[in-house]
């Protein structure tokens, strides 16, 4: 048995092993999924940020519905899940928000970023329509190849429609009858 007292090693392979990972939006992303994917952990130690990617990862993540007490200040500024500081509390006291231990910060807290993430996007929405008008051009491109076959057809075609033209601005009044065929 592998619980065995002072059994340290095992003799065998696991007997029973997946033949591939777990998804936590395989048959479609519900919102909290969503939410909880595009998560950015900030503000938290080695440790608790693989713990909280774990909880992501498997299905384990569930979001707070209204804020927590911060365990320094006693306000009501925690809005993350698992946190116990809020996050102005560990960036003066330079701790991490879910254990509340003085470590090494692995993705630090930063109000900056905040304000340049929509900037981001207004980028993105203007090289998307950037990308819409690149494709546009190349349809543009592609009936361009065909209509050099026709262009010197339709050449002789627009110059005698031209000169058509110009004859009935002259005799406004009198349309031209020469081609219209009626039916007996």
């Amino acid at each position: 048995m592998s619980s065995q007292k002072g059994n340290v090693s095992r003799s065998r392979a696991q007997k029973h092993q997946n033949a591939f990972a777990y998804k936590n939006n395989k048959y479609g992303a519900t919102s909290q999924v969503k939410v909880a994917n595009s998560k950015i952990h900030e503000g938290l130690c080695l440790h608790c940020k693989g713990v909280l990617e774990w909880k992501v990862k498997y299905n384990k993540y569930k979001s707070l519905t209204q804020p927590r007490k911060c365990v320094k200040c006693s306000e009501k500024t925690v809005k993350d899940a698992y946190h116990i500081l809020c996050k102005p509390c560990s960036l003066q006291l330079e701790i991490c928000c879910k254990c509340g231990k003085k470590e090494d910060i692995v993705v630090p807290i930063n109000s900056d970023l905040d304000k340049e993430e929509p900037e981001e996007d207004g980028e993105q929405t203007e090289k998307g329509s950037e990308r819409g008008k690149k494709d546009r051009d190349s349809d543009d491109d592609d009936d361009d190849d065909f209509d050099e076959d026709l262009d010197d057809k339709d050449d002789e075609d627009f110059d005698s429609d031209l000169n058509q033209k110009k004859t009935q601005k002259g005799s406004a009044a009198l349309p031209d009858v020469s081609r219209v065929h009626f039916k007996e």
